[in-house]
């Protein structure tokens, strides 16, 4: 199979190598608009792509099986392109092939893996095009690796917000006709619409620039083939919102259930966010912490369990509304809510101690080397940590915050509630848990909100 990326110009704009391997395709798979982009010599039967495209993926190729197939694709088909979606099925087929040979003994499994990554390496050819970013950062002036890439490309226009920066140059892959005006009406509603925006049209063929303040954008919906290129420009009353974990306090929505700011920067600190990682936030609040680890890096995900419905609806809004819209929210009571989820790298648990369980379940839920953070304000919850760190060690830690006030005339601090938090990396084979908290008598206070 071979994946040809193709622009706004055609076939003319394709060197030798794209045209044979579409001249010599016996199927030529793509959109409308790139299949019309073909000439007449390419005589290949011509199959357009299903929608979702996903999973017609795997019965299209297999229809195909052992005709010389050609798949088309805008500019650089790994660049949030098809290529990557067709990579990731033909991993999946192949790996799927290595498990279902017979291989009688360790030498001859070795081997089947060793082919089927040769196979894997061979099964694609990718032949790129230019992409539209690099085509925008050459009409612009602006250096690729100095500009962020942002697509909204079957994506929520909230995603922009997480990379809006004071000074920073972002690249939007836009989602159609209508992206530009969206773009317009986010940025201005997020404090940055002095930005200047460019929308480029039909790069590398007929192209049109059009540039104007996002707070000022008032054109009409253009060519669908479009990037947006945004010069960030923060708003002076526009609150600044940094890079690393310990946002404001005032950039969430909340009824008094947020992990405060400075406790907050602790504790992802603890956490250790990496690309790629899965979150359990137990008990959500606002949703401060789940946000922020899903703020450190692009592909950082988590999951927010909270047990009361505003709430939870509450941490979706100020999820969308700080960039991170992939935040999946799960109302219901830990630690039955937990059942089903994803396997997580790192779980927090910031309300709900000692409901019975809660401790076990997370514990037993991490893989080797994931973590667990627990925070609390109270003596009972408070002793329950003590307990879980004189059995499987960690750090135990009690964070102190004092704030200067007004008193009188002069000035003096006031001391917020300590913190106690146990943090620890599981780097070994599970060990007996303790025994569970001592449940309180009924009509006792819940510990279940201690965030």
């Amino acid at each position: 199979m071979t994946v040809v990326g193709i622009g706004a110009d055609g076939w003319a704009g394709l060197p030798d190598g794209s045209r044979a391997a579409l001249r010599e395709a016996d199927v030529l798979i793509g959109g409308p608009r790139q299949l019309a982009l073909l000439p007449g010599e390419c005589a290949g039967e011509r199959v357009l792509w299903p929608s979702p495209l996903r999973p017609a993926v795997p019965g299209l190729l297999a229809a195909h099986a052992g005709r010389r197939v050609a798949v088309l694709a805008s500019g650089d088909p790994m660049f949030h392109g098809i290529g990557r979606t067709l990579s990731e099925v033909l991993s999946e087929t192949l790996d799927a092939e290595t498990l279902d040979a017979e291989t009688p003994d360790a030498e001859t499994r070795g081997a089947e893996t060793l082919g089927a990554d040769a196979r894997r390496a061979g099964a694609l050819r990718v032949l790129p095009h230019p992409s539209s970013v690099s085509y925008a950062c050459a009409r612009l002036g602006w250096p690729v690796e100095d500009t962020e890439v942002v697509t909204l490309v079957g994506r929520p226009t909230e995603l922009l917000a997480a990379a809006l920066h004071d000074g920073r140059r972002v690249l939007v892959l836009s989602a159609g006709a209508a992206t530009p005006a969206e773009v317009a009406a986010l940025l201005t509603d997020r404090g940055y619409g002095p930005s200047r925006m460019h929308v480029l049209e039909q790069l590398g063929a007929d192209e049109r620039h059009i540039e104007a303040l996002a707070q000022e954008w008032a054109e009409p919906a253009g060519d669908p083939l479009n990037v947006v290129a945004v010069e960030c420009r923060r708003a002076p009353d526009a609150p600044r919102l940094g890079a690393v974990p310990g946002l404001p306090d005032t950039a969430y929505a909340h009824d008094g259930q947020l992990t405060k700011r400075h406790v907050r920067a602790a504790t992802l600190a603890a956490l250790a966010p990496a690309p790629g990682e899965l979150l359990w936030d137990i008990g959500g609040g606002s949703g401060s912490i789940a946000v922020e680890w899903m703020r450190t890096h692009r592909s950082c995900r988590a999951v927010s369990v909270e047990r009361d419905p505003a709430r939870a609806e509450r941490i979706g809004r100020n999820a969308r509304a700080l960039g991170v819209p992939g935040l999946r929210v799960v109302t219901g009571r830990a630690p039955g809510a937990l059942a089903g989820l994803p396997v997580p790298d790192a779980v927090f648990i910031g309300g709900g101690l000692t409901v019975p369980g809660l401790l076990e379940s997370c514990w037993d839920a991490l893989p080797a080397g994931g973590r667990l953070v627990a925070n609390t304000v109270t003596l009972e919850s408070e002793a329950l940590l003590a307990e879980w760190y004189r059995r499987l060690g960690g750090e135990l830690v009690r964070l102190v915050v004092a704030h200067a006030v007004p008193v009188g005339g002069f000035t003096g601090w006031r001391q917020a509630m300590p913190v106690t938090q146990w943090a620890v990396t599981k780097d070994h084979p599970p060990r007996v848990p303790p025994a569970g908290p001592r449940v309180p008598p009924a009509g006792a206070p819940s510990a279940g909100d201690e965030r």
